[in-house]
């Protein structure tokens, strides 16, 4: 079995997302986990949820002989990855970065968009993003993006009333 598809079947098995791995230098395993869609609702990850998760695959990646050094497991943070299509369903209305391997047709040399994600329908993917006389917007699929991300929102303002 293939190494990624021994972890995201771990990860999988404890009730979590495989958000991404990432295979460093001497060694590192580092693993981004998030909630399955059926538990969306519970918030963010927590230090005991990525516990769970790093004890399940410590014992797996030994009892399949793996080498590694250090196994490292987090949520996937503020600016977690988009990967595969549920991330583009989960996150729509949500501002994101957009990297295309290539530029898109109507957009000549510009491969990064930053903007709002909005509802995918089928395989196609849609940002609004803004341009100088109002917003456009930007369709591709997944085998077009390099990189995609969410853009952090963080509100300062103090909760007291």
């Amino acid at each position: 079995m293939v190494l990624l598809e021994l972890i995201e079947k771990t990860v999988n098995g404890t009730g979590y997302d495989l958000v991404d791995f990432e295979q460093a230098e001497r060694g590192l395993f580092r693993v981004y986990i998030d909630f399955l869609q059926a538990d969306w609702d519970k918030g963010n990850i927590t230090v005991e949820d990525c516990e769970k998760v790093s004890h399940q695959l410590s014992h797996v990646l030994m009892v399949e002989n793996v080498n590694y050094s250090r196994l490292e497991t987090s949520s996937p943070g503020m600016d977690r990855p988009l990967k595969k299509l549920s991330d583009y369903v989960r996150f729509a209305g949500c501002k994101a970065t957009i990297k295309l391997r290539m530029p898109m047709p109507g957009t000549p040399n510009r491969k990064t968009f930053e903007g709002v994600l909005h509802e995918p329908e089928g395989d196609n993917l849609k940002l609004e993003f803004e341009v100088k006389d109002g917003s456009a917007m930007l369709e591709f699929t997944l085998a077009d993006v390099d990189k995609a991300r969410l853009v952090p929102q963080v509100d300062f303002r103090s909760r007291k009333a």
